[in-house]
């Protein structure tokens, strides 16, 4: 079968290898798209914390069974999103139900090789039905489902502010279902078309310019009260740094972007708003769950998203322009077969 692999930072090569052999408790899943999100843009550049080379990249994968276990429910032809994160089931994260932070946890293009291929085994109880949705919408599941586990480690009360910082498409999916729980969303971005696309793609109604003014219009949006939650998704130390002066008092305050290296806080700007701090990673399967049942209804959207794409033969050579700012990405996609 075909692969991309990822040799070493700024280099991919399509490379053929064996087809997967799948382990009793594994399907074998046709590949059919891959979102390439900013993990995969940043291992690329050779910026992602927790990655080895060469790898395969890819874990936003949506795909087809070829095979699967007698008694998992599944047979050839399904439709699946694959749950990318392999967690031990026995440490202190696992038995506490977040396996989304596993002692041990392996994930699918960042830990081991991911969906950027033809096929790929995956453990059957890792995969999860996705009917009636299209690839594009299958493959971006994932990357709305750490948007939605962010919104539910903020436990938004309806009728609350809540601001999301960074519109990439993490912020698009924890603006989306910061609204699905009744909050009052507001969006923030360096990026007027970013925020362009918040106004006309998801309907939000207030959008702010990141920058000297921002506090004053959300003093203005919230009527002098600030946030009650603030959601920084945009993987930057500066923002990170800045976010709580954004948050209303008794404000919680969740990271969901990830930086490399370390960002420090304001202690006198924490304390006297007694900030609730909270650090989201990944996503579970309710989340995924949550993400598709929103997705059907039609209360959550990928409506103009995808806005470049290649197939995976050609990978290679789009790549490396994907990492590029100025080429308007807001979410790539490889096609398989």
């Amino acid at each position: 079968m075909k692969v991309a692999v990822c040799q070493e930072p700024n280099q991919m090569k399509l490379d053929d290898a064996g087809m997967p052999v799948a382990a009793p408790n594994e399907a074998l899943v046709k590949i059919r798209r891959v979102g390439a999100c900013g993990t995969d843009l940043h291992a690329f550049k050779g910026r992602q914390p927790f990655f080895s080379y060469p790898r395969v990249l890819g874990h936003e994968v949506a795909g087809e069974i070829e095979s699967a276990p007698e008694g998992t429910g599944f047979k050839k032809g399904d439709p699946v999103a694959v749950l990318p994160y392999l967690e031990c089931g026995k440490c202190i994260a696992c038995r506490a139900g977040r396996t989304n932070c596993c002692v041990k946890l392996s994930v699918y293009g960042v830990h081991r090789d991911g969906g950027m291929c033809e096929y790929l085994a995956v453990p059957a109880d890792h995969l999860v039905r996705a009917d009636g949705l299209e690839w594009d919408q299958i493959a971006l599941v994932e990357c709305l489902a750490i948007g939605a586990h962010a919104i539910r480690r903020a436990a938004i009360q309806s009728g609350e502010h809540a601001l999301v910082i960074g519109a990439g498409p993490i912020g698009l999916g924890a603006l989306q279902f910061a609204r699905v729980d009744g909050a009052n969303v507001i969006a923030m971005d360096i990026s007027t078309s970013r925020l362009e696309f918040c106004k006309n793609e998801l309907g939000i109604a207030h959008t702010i310019k990141a920058g000297d003014d921002a506090a004053e219009k959300l003093a203005a949006i919230t009527g002098g009260t600030f946030p009650s939650v603030v959601v920084d998704a945009t993987g930057n130390a500066g923002s990170m740094k800045s976010a709580v002066n954004y948050l209303a008092h008794t404000g919680r305050l969740v990271y969901v972007g990830l930086v490399k290296g370390e960002i420090s806080l304001n202690d006198p700007a924490c304390h006297l708003r007694e900030t609730t701090l909270l650090f989201s990673r990944n996503a579970t399967r309710e989340d995924f769950a949550h993400v598709i049942d929103c997705l059907r209804s039609g209360k959550a959207t990928t409506a103009g998203f995808v806005t470049h794409r290649a197939p995976l033969e050609e990978l290679p050579d789009r790549f490396d322009g994907w990492t590029d700012p100025k080429s308007g990405v807001i979410k790539a996609m490889v096609e398989v077969g």
